[in-house]
């Protein structure tokens, strides 16, 4: 008896949850897009005005900024796990936070679903123009002889800054750090010439890029990048090493139906490989990158085994 009455049940559990999926969206979504300016934020626009397309319910970005993204991505960790409330997570909130917060206030691994890796990209060194360097090695060389330079970053933890510090590592040089709530916020002081330089996505600084407002010397990669095919790769910038993938990934609360997880993943997948939407997002410096929702978490305990203990030797910490 106790068999039968736990597969009735089993039955009417899997009835539900078919019944929330087939049901699903019925109405708007929120997914959490880190500070304005953001590249999370550009990604979640883009992809949420899709789903809007596609669905017919709003999408509504939620931008907030700070802590390099954990306050925005602690709110979908304690959300109800029903597929309304995303995060366009990335490495700053679901790997080196693990290391730079004492009290990270959720598990990037156990208090999420994955759904799909959204995209994948570089950071760029990016200077003022009122700065007297045009190449890595003068801004190096210029760096070594003032000693006082600063760059500004996204935030503490986020690629922005990890690039920073690998930049310092690889050149011999000390950049002083000052982070930003955003990305956004990161350019904005660059533009105003608060900080000299700047780590930033191509995605972010795309418009300053196009405008000349800012300098670009040389991006995070072995090859040059795509959608900017003339500034120069690490290693012919003279800085071999300095290989900082910058990747963003649509996760959902932990616990919420599998078939809600796939029915969003078939939808976010089927968006980003239209031949529109791929060339759109290279267009402003991103390569889309999607898959299922068991590569996305593989990815992600791949980059937590790589990143963990080169932060924690590298003393970076948050504050």
């Amino acid at each position: 008896m106790r068999f039968f009455f736990g597969m009735v049940l089993l039955t009417v559990s899997s009835v539900s949850i078919a019944q929330d999926a087939k049901d699903y969206p019925n109405r708007p979504i929120r997914i959490m897009g880190g500070g304005v300016g953001s590249t999370a934020d550009f990604l979640s626009r883009f992809i949420g005005q899709k789903l809007n397309e596609k669905w017919g319910q709003p999408v509504v970005v939620d931008n907030r900024a700070g802590a390099g993204g954990t306050i925005a991505t602690d709110i979908v960790a304690k959300a109800a796990p029903d597929g309304y409330t995303l995060s366009m997570g990335h490495a700053g909130t679901h790997v080196s936070a693990v290391s730079l917060y004492k009290d990270l206030p959720y598990d990037p691994v156990r208090d999420f679903a994955p759904i799909t890796r959204v995209s994948s990209g570089v950071t760029v060194v990016v200077t003022h123009p009122s700065l007297p360097v045009s190449s890595a090695r003068e801004l190096i060389a210029l760096a070594k002889v003032k000693g006082t330079l600063s760059y500004g970053s996204a935030g503490n933890g986020t690629i922005s800054h990890l690039t920073g510090e690998l930049f310092n590592q690889i050149a011999g040089v000390k950049l002083q750090h000052i982070p930003y709530k955003s990305a956004g916020f990161a350019l904005n002081a660059l533009l105003a010439n608060e900080v000299p330089v700047s780590f930033l996505s191509p995605v972010t600084a795309h418009t300053q890029l196009r405008a000349q407002r800012v300098k670009a010397l040389a991006v995070s990669g072995k090859e040059r990048f795509p959608s900017l095919p003339d500034v120069p790769s690490a290693p012919e910038a003279g800085l071999t090493g300095m290989e900082a993938e910058l990747w963003f990934g649509l996760f959902a609360a932990a616990k919420t139906p599998r078939a809600i997880v796939i029915k969003l993943n078939e939808a976010v997948v089927e968006i980003l490989n239209r031949a529109e939407v791929r060339d759109a997002i290279l267009k402003q410096g991103a390569i889309v990158r999607p898959g299922t929702p068991d590569e996305l978490g593989n990815f992600l305990r791949d980059e937590l085994k790589r990143w963990t203990p080169i932060i924690k030797a590298s003393g970076i910490v948050a504050g």
